[in-house]
């Protein structure tokens, strides 16, 4: 098992870093070759935002107008075999990497994560919650045949199940934060609830201005979100890895946290957006 320091020198020497800063890496290039070129055992908590595969010539709402939901030719279907087997070929890659006391978050919509949940029981992760993000500003629904999509679903696994169970999981913090209760796992991030209140809902903007003054990211994701993820599963000094890293939202959130970070993505223009991003937190942090 390579030790932290170890883990930085292979950094250096990973092919494909194309930047890098203090307590952090992007790679660009395809997420599975990376991951397979990286020690096993040596992530502590993975956040993974895969494409949701829904670049197929429809729709949405966007700031009051009709807009093409299409981001790329990396969001668009193959079919459903084809989507699957991408699922389960990133998943294992990652599970490989991950500590035994190490845990994976997936973001999606009902359109990926079934078939991305079924791939992780198959590869032997264990579901440890299904967590339902609530977005209160989300897109209405245009074709007004359907209820408005205003949830996503992050499952939490640890690669293994295990007697005891190993992974880390900051308990008294998450009891603390929602005013002295066990938290639940519908998520409503708002205000700091008041001891001994009602169970808090937690609540999650989709990201604003603010969070995109470097650039925009068209699956962007809340840094409130990723900072609620991070405050139950990481410690300061983990390594946090995001194999679709995008804007890197989950790479500010982990040096807020105090945490090493490293990114894979394809695009080297998001790879520059990410750096831009990364580079701000160092120095006046979001």
């Amino acid at each position: 098992m390579a030790t932290r320091l170890e883990l930085l020198h292979e950094w250096n020497d990973l092919p494909g870093v194309a930047e890098r800063g203090r307590g952090w890496a992007l790679v660009q290039g395809d997420c599975v070759e990376a991951l397979e070129r990286l020690p096993p055992h040596s992530v502590d908590v993975a956040f993974a935002d895969p494409p949701y595969m829904l670049s197929n010539g429809g729709s949405t709402c966007q700031g009051g107008r009709r807009t093409s939901v299409n981001k790329g030719s990396w969001d668009a279907s193959g079919g459903f075999a084809a989507d699957h087997a991408f699922q389960a070929r990133w998943l294992q890659a990652v599970r490989k990497v991950l500590k035994p006391s190490g845990t994976l978050w997936v973001s999606g919509t009902q359109h990926v994560i079934f078939s991305i949940g079924y791939a992780m029981q198959e590869l032997g992760f264990h579901l440890l919650n299904t967590v339902t993000w609530y977005k209160p500003n989300a897109s209405p629904n245009l074709a007004c045949r359907f209820f408005t999509h205003s949830t996503e679903i992050l499952l939490w696994a640890s690669p293994m199940k295990a007697r005891p169970l190993a992974h880390r999981f900051n308990y008294r913090a998450m009891k603390t934060a929602n005013g002295g209760k066990q938290m639940r796992d519908l998520w409503e991030i708002a205000d700091r609830p008041a001891p001994g209140g009602d169970q808090v809902v937690w609540s999650v903007p989709t990201p604003g201005p603010r969070e995109k003054v470097h650039g925009r990211h068209p699956t962007q994701k809340p840094l409130a979100l990723l900072e609620r993820v991070l405050a139950a599963s990481a410690a300061p000094g983990d390594l946090v890895l995001d194999p679709f890293s995008g804007s890197a939202t989950t790479g500010v959130a982990a040096l807020r946290a105090g945490c090493r970070f490293l990114g894979l993505e394809r695009d080297p223009g998001y790879v520059d957006l990410a750096a831009r991003r990364l580079r701000a937190t160092t120095i006046d942090p979001e």
